[in-house]
């Protein structure tokens, strides 16, 4: 038995400003009452002594310590680039500019 009538989907469905056939009401009152039965599942299971969760798994931060290494200078970096301007990477327009 559903805990949710055709009665209260369509005036749901009016408060929403959505025009729905009868033959969509009864589909989603059969729907909505599928649903409301799941909620009612998992609300049982959720019980005070069962902490709220948001994954299956404990989760841990992947992240690691941010040490200051060797960098590339200017001209190493600049080393292998088709073309450069002494500091900078020279690139071709786009965006349908012209050269």
């Amino acid at each position: 038995m559903s805990e949710i009538s055709a009665e209260q989907v369509a005036h749901l469905a009016n408060l929403a400003r959505i025009a729905l056939t009868d033959e969509e009401i009864e589909h989603l009152t059969a729907e909505l009452g599928q649903i409301m039965q799941a909620v009612a599942k998992v609300s049982e299971v959720a019980t005070p002594d069962v902490p709220p969760t948001s994954h299956p798994i404990p989760m841990q931060n992947v992240f690691r310590d941010d040490v200051v290494g060797d960098t590339l200078t200017v001209e190493q970096a600049l080393s292998g680039a088709p073309e450069s301007d002494g500091s900078r990477f020279v690139v071709s327009a786009i965006l349908g500019e012209e050269q």
